[in-house]
């Protein structure tokens, strides 16, 4: 019985690679990488951070929700916001607040942003891209505002813009033209929603109305429904036609005839 190869080296093995590639060749297909839509933003401003996200859910090319909720609470003082299966990351988040919760007690003092993003990196790095769930967590502690990028695979970024998901190329080109340094509430809130929109309105799995959270280091707003760039109005037109529009060709009416059935102990059915 031959043993199992195990793998002692450093660095990364890429030994099922040969592998794969065998099977594909033997006609076996590969699994495919499931295509998830979403949209989230976040950025930093003057007082502390903006967060923002669209509101669709999607099943495949069916949309699931139209107003689903993508930003997530994790502390009094963090948010994080949501791309990738929508379990994965309602799970891993609520998860991770529970746990920023049981640090918070046994420390007694408030949590840091960099200690939410360190448990997020480690449990994503630990299933290895399995968990669908790419994040962006951004809050205010006693450091100063904070902005990271959470990859499913445990990757992490700290920028003072960032954009995840399938609109996420749309978004970030917002940012690149409109993003300065020490901007107002009013003109982050502006750039966050016009990044949002622009994810609603150039990717197919994006869409429906932009969320946006605001976080300073002494409350946390969250703006459900900010913009709702796509409430259904009424038609310009009446797409009424008059009777006899559409002719037909021939015309066949029957008559439907029920008889009168013996039921029981000789009494009749009632056919009223």
């Amino acid at each position: 019985m031959a043993s199992p190869s195990v793998y002692n080296g450093s660095g990364f093995d890429f030994s099922n690679v040969t592998r794969n590639s065998f099977l594909e060749g033997r006609g076996l297909p590969l699994p495919k990488a499931t295509s998830t839509g979403t949209t989230i933003v976040g950025c930093v401003y003057r007082d502390g951070i903006v967060l923002g996200a669209d509101t669709r859910a999607t099943e495949g090319p069916i949309v699931a929700d139209k107003n689903c909720e993508k930003i997530h609470y994790i502390a009094d003082n963090i948010r994080c916001c949501g791309a990738g299966t929508a379990a994965d990351t309602e799970f891993t988040t609520a998860l991770i607040a529970s746990n920023m919760e049981m640090h918070a007690l046994s420390t007694g003092r408030k949590p840091r942003v960099v200690t939410a993003m360190t448990m997020l990196k480690q449990m994503l790095f630990r299933y290895q891209g399995h968990i669908g769930a790419a994040l962006v967590l951004g809050g205010v502690d006693a450091t100063g505002p904070q902005l990271f990028t959470i990859h499913p695979h445990g990757s992490t970024d700290k920028l003072p813009y960032v954009t995840m998901g399938s609109g996420s190329l749309a978004a970030m080109a917002v940012f690149e033209s409109g993003w300065k340094p020490d901007m107002s509430r009013e003109e982050a809130l502006a750039l966050v929603a016009a990044a949002i929109s622009a994810g609603i309105f150039n990717d197919l799995g994006s869409g429906s109305n932009v969320d946006a959270c605001v976080i300073t280091a002494t409350q946390t707003d969250f703006l459900r429904g900010f913009v709702k760039p796509n409430e259904r109005v009424e038609k310009e037109r009446r797409y009424v036609f008059k009777r006899g529009t559409t002719a037909w060709k021939k015309e066949e009416i029957k008559n439907l005839v029920v008889s009168e059935t013996v039921v029981g102990h000789g009494e009749q059915m009632d056919v009223s």
